[in-house]
């Protein structure tokens, strides 16, 4: 008798799964937010993510509710500093924040990108108010009025650091009080080996022989949703960078040799790099496998090819 359910028994698809149909395998560039104006599809993709701006919110709540004890409420307001703030989430997700705990903040939305920049001012006209001052600038640039007591932002790419949110962090700490917050206030990248010859196949089908080093393409990551490939080994942690960080002088070179031991003879074709951050206070976001953050889809993996495949 043929089965009137054949598909009760299948899994339900995770939001990851649902959002990246169609973006299996397929090699995107890193975004360069520091050197190129983001568009309106791509803020309007990273805004959809279900978890992320809610882990946010409860990171900024905390640290409100650590920042400005109960007896202290009404005489107290909290400085917040969104930098790279696009087209508002996380300005949302800090009024949000001092709602729920109860805390008096006055925020300064700080982007550089005009777009974005347009956005921010009409919410600001239509939904926030005075409470929100608007700044456009480069973070790195700007002169603020006061110290901030939080300094939130959202600069991660999928190998952590990728987006120069260490260069751009170290840059606006300068208007961060000496016992101030930032959220994140630490991340880290993890590393594993990987086999996937459709990986690597798309990689070399992309060399440009006409180049001075047609190999070039083997020297760029890619952001890839990884489908086909098999995890050779665990991912091991790679570079972990903390914030605020008043090192004299700020050094962001960083440097670990790593040993991975196959779990059986298989060919490698490159490597995959994930991160997870420390917002505040234990809470935190990870795209590491063993770590996932459940629900969330602001990032896929990014892969490192090899030039060379090993075996």
């Amino acid at each position: 008798m043929r089965d009137p359910r054949p598909h009760a028994d299948k899994p339900e698809r995770t939001s990851l799964e649902t959002y990246g149909k169609g973006f299996e395998e397929y090699l995107q560039s890193p975004l360069q937010p520091l050197k190129d104006n983001l568009d309106s599809a791509t803020y309007e993709v990273f805004e959809k993510d279900p978890v992320k701006y809610i882990s946010y919110e409860n990171a900024i709540a905390k640290a409100l509710v650590d920042r400005i004890p109960e007896e202290s409420v009404s005489d107290v307001t909290c400085v917040v500093m969104v930098v790279g703030a696009g087209r508002g989430p996380l300005v949302e997700a800090t009024l949000k924040a001092a709602q729920t705990s109860g805390r008096n903040i006055r925020v300064y939305a700080v982007e550089k990108n005009p777009g974005a920049v347009n956005t921010l001012l009409n919410r600001q006209r239509d939904e926030w108010g005075e409470n929100v001052t608007i700044v456009s600038s480069d973070m790195r640039l700007w002169t603020a009025p006061e110290k901030a007591d939080i300094l939130v932002s959202e600069l991660l790419g999928s190998f952590g650091d990728n987006e120069l949110s260490p260069e751009c962090l170290d840059g606006a700490q300068s208007f961060l009080k000496g016992d101030g917050v930032s959220i994140p206030c630490s991340y880290t990248s993890h590393l594993s080996p990987v086999s996937s010859a459709k990986l690597h196949s798309l990689v070399s089908c992309a060399i440009d022989k006409e180049k001075a080093y047609p190999l070039h393409q083997f020297d760029i990551p890619s952001v890839v949703y990884m489908r086909n490939m098999y995890e050779i080994a665990q991912p091991k942690v790679c570079f972990t960078f903390l914030h605020p960080n008043w090192s004299v002088p700020v050094d962001n070179r960083r440097y670990i040799c790593l040993r991975f031991t196959a779990k059986e003879s298989i060919t490698m074709h490159g490597f995959a790099g994930y991160f997870d951050t420390n917002l505040y206070d234990h809470i935190k976001l990870s795209i590491e496998p063993t770590t996932y953050s459940d629900g969330m889809i602001s990032w896929f993996p990014i892969f490192f090819p090899l030039v060379v495949r090993c075996t």
